[in-house]
Order: C-alpha cells, then sequence, then structure tokens
C-alpha cells in the first residue's frame, strides 16, 4: 500500500493524460468528417500522431538529461495543449496534422518520463505490484476515455477540444506538486534497428502486423464505425469493446505463450484475427450488439500479439540487450503505426468500410506464412523469458521490463 501512494502522483498524471490523448483520435475523425475532411484525411491525422509519437520517444531521453524528469514532462504536456487547443483555431487538415504531431510527441514524452520514474523507484520486490498499477492507471483511463467521445461529439468543437486541454494540463499538476525527489536521468537508449532483425525477424514482423491492427483500428475505427450507421456513442462502446477484449486476453494469452511455442500461439492469434475481421464484416449489418461483439473478439485476438511478439525476440535476447531490443521492437511498431492509418482509410475510400478488414486480415496472412516459415529455418529456444505484458508507450519501457522478463 506504501508503494502505491509513493506513486500515486504518477500513475494520477497517467490517467489524466489518457484520458485526454485517448479522446482526441476519435473526436478528430468524427469532428473532420463533420467538417467535409476526406477519409484519408482523416487517416492522415491518425498517422502524424504516429509520427509525433516516434519524434517523442527518439527526444524525451535527451531533453530528460538537458532538463530533468520535471521540465521534460512540463515541456511535452504544454505541446499537447497546444496541439489540442490549436484545433480551433484553424480547421484545415494540414494544420490539424501539425497539432497530433504534438499530440503525438506529448503522449511518448510523459509516458517516457514517467517509466523513467518508476524504473529508478522500484525494488525487485516491488517491481510486479507497480506494473500492475501502472497497467491498470493506463488501459483503465484509455477504456474511459472511449465513452467521453459520444459527450464530446455532441457539444460544440471548441468546448470538446478544451475539455481535452484542460485533461491535458491537468495531468502536470500530480508531478509538479509530488514531494519524491526526481531520479538521476537515464542514459539515452541506443536505438538499434538490426538487432531485432538479428534477434527474430518473426517477432519484427509481428510487432509490425500488431501495429498495422492495432492503429488502423483506434485511429479509423470512427470511420468505419459512422460507415456502418453506429451513432457518436455507439463508436465509442465500438472502440472501448476493443479495449476490453484486450485487455481479458492478456492472462489466457500470457499462460499459453509460457508453456506452448510462441510461434505457434502467434500463428494462432493471427489465424483467429483473420476469422474475428471476416466476423465483424459479416456482422455489420446485423445490428449493433452484434458489431460490439465482433470488435471485442477483434481486440481479444490482436492485442496480445505485440506482447508475445516481444517475449520471442527476447528469448533469443542476452540480458545486456534487453533494453534496446525493446526500443527496436517499439521503432519496428511506430513504423507500421505511421503507415496504416493513412493507408487504411485511403483503402476505405476507394473500396468501402470493409476494406479496413480486408487490409488487416493480409497482414495476418503474410505473419502467417511467414511465421510458418521461420519454423523450418529455427527451432524453438531451449530456455525461454517470462512473458510480460509490454505496453506499446517508449523506447525505454524495456528498462522497467527487462528483470521481470528473468525466471
Amino acid at each position: 500500500m506504501r508503494m502505491l501512494i509513493s506513486f500515486a502522483a504518477l500513475f494520477l498524471s497517467v490517467a489524466l493524460l489518457q484520458l485526454s490523448s485517448g479522446g482526441v483520435g476519435p473526436l478528430d475523425a468524427l469532428t473532420g468528417l463533420d467538417l467535409g475532411f476526406s477519409q484519408s484525411q482523416v487517416g492522415f491525422l491518425g498517422s502524424a500522431h504516429f509520427f509525433g509519437f516516434f519524434i517523442g520517444c527518439w527526444w524525451a531521453p535527451r531533453l530528460m538529461g538537458s532538463v530533468g524528469h520535471s521540465r521534460a514532462f512540463a515541456t511535452f504536456t504544454a505541446m499537447g495543449a497546444i496541439g489540442l487547443a490549436a484545433h480551433i483555431i484553424v480547421t484545415e487538415p494540414w494544420f490539424w496534422a501539425l497539432c497530433r504531431i504534438g499530440s503525438g510527441i506529448c503522449v511518448a514524452g510523459c509516458y517516457t518520463v514517467v517509466e523513467a520514474w518508476l524504473q529508478a523507484k522500484v525494488t525487485n520486490e516491488t517491481r510486479g505490484r507497480a506494473m500492475g498499477s501502472y497497467r491498470i492507471a493506463d488501459m483503465g483511463a484509455s477504456f474511459v476515455a472511449q465513452f467521453m467521445i459520444g459527450a464530446l461529439a455532441n457539444v460544440e468543437t471548441y468546448i470538446a477540444y478544451n475539455i481535452l486541454t484542460i485533461l491535458c494540463c491537468a495531468s502536470l499538476l500530480p508531478l509538479a506538486l509530488t514531494r519524491m525527489p526526481q531520479p538521476q536521468t537515464p542514459s539515452a537508449t541506443r536505438l538499434r534497428p538490426a538487432l531485432a532483425w538479428a534477434c527474430s525477424p518473426l517477432g519484427v514482423a509481428a510487432v509490425i502486423v500488431a501495429a498495422l491492427s492495432s492503429a488502423s483500428f483506434r485511429m479509423v475505427g470512427p470511420i468505419y464505425g459512422q460507415e456502418v450507421g453506429l451513432t457518436a456513442n455507439q463508436i465509442g462502446l465500438f472502440l472501448a469493446a476493443f479495449i476490453a477484449g484486450g485487455a481479458l486476453a492478456q492472462y489466457p494469452v500470457g499462460w499459453l505463450a509460457d508453456k506452448y511455442d510462441r510461434r505457434w500461439v502467434m500463428i494462432g492469434l493471427s489465424v483467429a484475427a483473420i476469422l474475428a475481421c471476416a466476423f465483424t464484416v459479416a456482422t455489420a449489418g446485423n445490428g449493433t450488439n452484434s458489431i460490439l461483439l465482433a470488435s471485442a473478439f477483434f481486440g481479444l485476438t490482436t492485442f496480445p500479439i505485440y506482447s508475445v511478439a516481444t517475449a520471442h525476440a527476447h528469448d533469443f535476447a542476452g540480458a545486456d540487450q534487453r533494453v534496446e531490443l525493446s526500443a527496436a521492437l517499439m521503432f519496428f511498431f511506430a513504423i507500421g503505426a505511421i503507415a496504416a492509418p493513412y493507408t487504411t482509410s485511403a483503402l476505405i475510400g476507394h473500396y468501402g468500410s470493409a476494406a479496413l478488414f480486408y487490409f488487416i486480415s493480409a497482414g495476418h496472412v503474410v505473419l502467417v506464412i511467414f511465421g510458418l516459415t521461420r519454423m523450418r529455418v529455427r527451432r524453438a529456444p531451449e530456455e525461454r523469458t517470462r512473458y510480460v505484458y509490454a505496453p506499446r508507450t517508449s523506447f525505454s519501457i524495456g528498462r522497467l521490463l527487462g528483470r521481470s522478463r528473468e525466471r
């Protein structure tokens, strides 16, 4: 309990930040479509967010080294708040894309600061509880944020973005008022993408497909929801069902990934994801409950793939490579996430709403084929790391998870 109280400021900041950032993507999509943005332009906003996310992941450790944790967090929060508030100044897609780059930098930068702070304060005895609490704060706030979408979509545009701006600014207060001393700044993680490919080509392919799935769904899902007749409130439920399905899958998938060959687990999840895509397309006209059920099934099958992929890649890495390997895998996730929203939104514009799930299915078909091919090339390792839920938050997450992987 004492540990949870000491980290309360960090977790509250994470929750407020997630409430703000978790609502801006769907709000941009719905508002942009109402303002006459094309579907590909709305998708480009999602790609811009992940481009900013990539910049923030790279820049944050360097800024912390220059100004410290608290000032770095304040800088990133200010960039996010400016990006949110600026939406109402100019309603042009290119300007909103710049705003979303700012919000992406904010999210990655703030998570990097929080995770660096946690890493400096946790011990081997408190690491599991700290990570569990961190996960609840992050995913819980992300889940709640989806229920805000309907309310925000039904008020004036400037009010909606002001509410998100207020939440973003509020995330600064817990850290600004905490009495916890700032930890020493860790050195910036070297970014070595080649390391991930050297350790596990299949792991790299899987995190890219995981990015295609989650980034497409979360950023372009509101377009799909509107195309199949969902209201703003129902679109919020649609996205929340995806997150709930992903959260529920973590424990059983983790058990399977520790008990069986992780390549078969990834292949099984991809086959299930293809079925989930087919089920989603088939039930699009069967009412809201069917669509929500399909969304939960889709989250159940796609959300855990990233964690399984990272666990598989770490099986082939030494203890001294874990931090850099986690950063390299996050790099490939960011690349896939940058490309996915614009691509899928353009496909929807040309071929209809079902194109979103055709595209995601194609990615999982490739992953299944590549996974079966890799199983013929290399055997599964005799000794494996422990399965760990891996948040897709920053390049520095490997520092926080490193010891959790050791058996």
